[in-house]
């Protein structure tokens, strides 16, 4: 061989040797994964994945592009959240984005270094999942969505178009919420002298069972506990309460368009907006323990269905009239 063609031979030899190590590191750039933990149902959160991937885009992420999502559903069995969360740290996701309280106290349980970031409707601190709103310590964050908090004001407005001496109160009881919604619940009864009936269902047959109680204690309304599990069954909660001509107010905007004679609660899109947000920020090396305080998320939506109310014979106040931000004729 001439020395010009070893020579040749060594500078291919040395520029094969130099580009491995690049082909090497490009492999090794991995698409951060988002673990998506929900207490629902894929149908019954499309919306919440929508609004979460919406603000994901607004900082530079969309799915199938330069991120993936790892999806993981209890569909309404709490329960199974600890071994849902679970497998999404064996799967070594990036982040969990976890869509109601249960749902981030399992991610929580599960991982103390991997980001979470909720968007819940009870209270943060008070459950233990971040120390502080301005300051959350650990691996902790999110969006505080405005849905407990406003039982006492929806036992109010219930109470303004059902003048009722009983009022049925829905809770599911694996939810842990439900026993602080109770208390507020009781409360704001008590204050308008009224009586308040809790009734408690977590499974399919135990949601009849409950309007079976408030029918014999005669129950003159019903408010619905915002929760998941109840609110993936708004169509058969809806059904039962006209057909007993119950009034009936739930949190969800889908309680007033399904039929239901009205609905009051947080603008849950907003907040899951906030969420993808959030989790964009965190996937560009922002850290949840000191430099992303939760958030709270505080618009809030009255839908009036009227048709249903004028049905039921329940006359609804003008000035709650002018207040909706719907009304449904």
């Amino acid at each position: 061989m001439s020395p010009k063609i070893k020579r040749r031979a060594f500078i291919t030899l040395l520029g094969g040797a130099a580009a491995l190590p690049l082909a090497a590191r490009a492999q090794q750039i991995a698409i951060p994964v988002i673990g998506l933990l929900s207490g629902g149902t894929s149908e019954a959160d499309a919306f919440r994945v929508s609004a979460f991937q919406e603000g994901l885009s607004e900082t530079g992420y969309a799915e199938g592009r330069n991120v993936k999502f790892e999806y993981r559903w209890a569909e309404g069995q709490y329960e199974r959240l600890p071994a849902l969360a679970a497998d999404l740290v064996n799967q070594r996701v990036t982040l969990i984005a976890a869509t109601f309280l249960q749902a981030a106290l399992a991610g929580k349980a599960a991982s103390t270094t991997i980001p979470i970031v909720f968007a819940t409707g009870g209270d943060p601190v008070r459950f233990g999942l971040v120390a502080s709103l301005n300051r959350p310590g650990g691996n902790v964050t999110g969006i505080s969505v405005l849905f407990n908090v406003v039982v006492k004001k929806q036992v109010e407005m219930l109470s303004e178009t059902a003048p009722t001496v009983v009022i049925g109160f829905l809770v599911n009881p694996a939810n842990s919420n439900a026993g602080s919604d109770i208390q507020d619940a009781e409360e704001a009864a008590l204050a308008l002298g009224r009586r308040m009936i809790v009734v408690r269902a977590s499974s399919e047959g135990e949601i009849e069972a409950a309007f079976g109680t408030l029918i014999e204690q005669q129950a003159g309304a019903l408010l619905v506990a915002a929760d998941v599990f109840l609110t993936s069954r708004t169509d058969k909660i809806v059904d039962l309460a006209v057909r007993h001509k119950l009034p009936m107010l739930c949190s969800r905007r889908e309680c007033a368009t399904a039929g239901g004679p009205m609905s009051y609660g947080a603008n849950l899109a907003e907040g899951y907006r906030l969420q993808g947000i959030y989790a964009g920020r965190i996937l560009k090396g922002e850290k949840p323990a000191d430099l992303l305080p939760v958030q709270q998320s505080v618009k809030l939506d009255l839908i009036i269905n009227l048709k249903t109310a004028k049905a039921l014979g329940l006359e609804v106040p003008p000035m709650l009239l002018a207040r909706a931000d719907e009304v449904i004729e």
